[in-house]
């Protein structure tokens, strides 16, 4: 492809050189620039991508696009934009030709559920007979290839080549999440999304969003992008604000416990074999049963549900399909040992996923409720002492250990989370995060329960830049 073609629908502010030349790739990193790539410059939270414009060159690329001027003379392709990133997710859709618009793709959104909600249509979409494709925090499924995640969501090139390669593997649908920083950044910009799901908004990356209403305004956007269905949690009060805006074309449909809700649940029940409900829909009525425990595992299989059946998917088939499906990997999931303790792993990050977790342990704990968790450096400053008062309050006993401190220090992260406590001391700081899961495992007896909070599915810790190998999971069966 050439790069005037490449160019179509680009608005530009300046060009420069020769727009005649063949573009065979598109880099956003200088290192992965080669012959014939076309280098696109962006504006980082960390580095300036126009610093590297000569590396790039030297590597081979054949054209370059930034934000500032590219003082070429003429003898060098350059394209000045408005937006990099804007102009990268348009020009990843062009070169790779837009394979979303041949799939039937589902966008999930919210601070928690997201994962859960797009594992349990991933089982529904395969029970139905379709081929699916999986783009989330744990995992990226292509076809039958089953890849790490580095992120939530891909950037822009990433995310249109998994896209044609789902297309070339035979898959007819992708469930994805959809995180409030790829839509910042423009990375799902031009995909016209069959269904979005919204589950709820609670506070998190304000480090990043500034402010609750910016972190909204930002997640809304994706409902400007459907073609067909906006699957909305009405008891979320950003939700009920999203339905009542009304801002979009789709069709609205609402799901949760309270009354007008478009997919309702009655009567649910949760306990240490998992959770039920019934569902009225206007596809008619059922009866839900989930392996999985926990008040917030229904409201993610209502938002299953409701966007299963508005695609067509019979109600038996969704039923059945939610039934039989397992944990997901590093959402309360149980550790299975021989010594009979109970044990479990979640991703919860946030006060409100760490209050929704430890009330459905709560429920189920004859004993005493152990916590083990931290909070990640560099990131929202401000929920580190509301998941402190949160552990308080609902935990017979804290361990405040390190999460990802990054480039901060552990002990203020620390001391960051015990401010949330009260005076009545019910917790202690053991900072290597092994030593603390041993800790937790030292208090509890086969009657209590412990939380190992924080990291959920990821293997990994990151201090000054490094990542170490870690392993909530692996850490629990080596203490025991």
């Amino acid at each position: 492809m050439t790069l005037k073609e490449l160019l179509d629908g680009i608005e530009t502010v300046d060009v420069t050189g020769d727009t005649s030349c063949e573009i065979t790739g598109i880099v956003y990193d200088s290192r992965r620039a080669a012959p014939g790539a076309l280098f696109v410059a962006l504006h980082g939270e960390k580095a300036d991508g126009t610093t590297y414009i000569e590396d790039a060159i030297e590597r081979g690329a054949a054209a370059v696009i930034s934000q500032t001027p590219c003082a070429s003379g003429g003898h060098f392709p350059c394209i000045q934009v408005a937006d990099a990133r804007l102009a990268l997710a348009k020009l990843a859709g062009n070169f790779y030709g837009h394979p979303a618009a041949r799939l039937c793709t589902i966008g999930i959104t919210g601070t928690n559920g997201k994962t859960t909600v797009s594992f349990m249509l991933r089982e529904i979409l395969k029970a139905a007979g379709r081929r699916p494709g999986l783009l989330g925090t744990v995992r990226y499924e292509i076809g039958d290839r089953v890849l790490p995640a580095s992120r939530t969501t891909p950037e822009a090139p990433d995310l249109q080549f998994m896209f044609a390669q789902m297309e070339r593997a035979g898959c007819d649908s992708a469930v994805m999440e959809v995180s409030s920083h790829a839509l910042a950044q423009h990375r799902v910009e031009g995909i016209l999304y069959d269904a979005a799901v919204f589950t709820n908004l609670t506070q998190d990356h304000l480090d990043y969003h500034g402010t609750l209403e910016e972190y909204f305004k930002v997640k809304a956007r994706l409902f400007n992008q459907i073609s067909r269905f906006a699957v909305i949690n009405r008891d979320d009060p950003w939700g009920k604000r999203l339905l009542d805006e009304r801002k979009f074309l789709a069709r609205l449909i609402s799901y949760g416990f309270e009354e007008g809700a478009v997919v309702r649940g009655l009567n649910p029940v949760t306990d240490t074999k998992g959770s039920r409900m019934r569902v009225q829909s206007p596809w008619g009525e059922a009866e839900i049963k989930l392996s999985l425990i926990g008040r917030f595992n229904l409201y993610n299989a209502l938002a299953a549900f409701a966007t299963a059946a508005a695609l067509d998917i019979p109600v038996e088939i969704i039923v059945q399909a939610l039934a039989e499906m397992q944990c997901v990997p590093g959402r309360l999931e149980a550790v299975e040992n021989k010594k009979g303790r109970r044990v479990y792993v979640d991703y919860a990050h946030t006060d409100d996923a760490l209050l929704n977790v430890l009330e459905t342990l709560r429920e189920i704990t004859p004993g005493r409720l152990v916590v083990v968790f931290g909070c990640g450096g560099n990131r929202d400053k401000g929920k580190r002492p509301l998941m402190g008062k949160v552990a308080a309050r609902l935990a017979d006993y804290s361990i405040i250990t390190n999460d990802n401190p990054r480039n901060e220090v552990p002990e203020k992260i620390a001391a960051d989370i015990a401010g949330g406590f009260d005076s009545d001391r019910k917790y202690e700081i053991v900072l290597d995060r092994k030593a603390a899961i041993a800790r937790g495992l030292e208090l509890i007896g086969k009657k209590d329960v412990l939380l190992v909070a924080g990291k959920g599915h990821e293997n990994y810790q990151e201090f000054d830049g490094a990542i170490f190998p870690f392993d909530d999971r692996e850490a629990v069966r080596e203490a025991l």
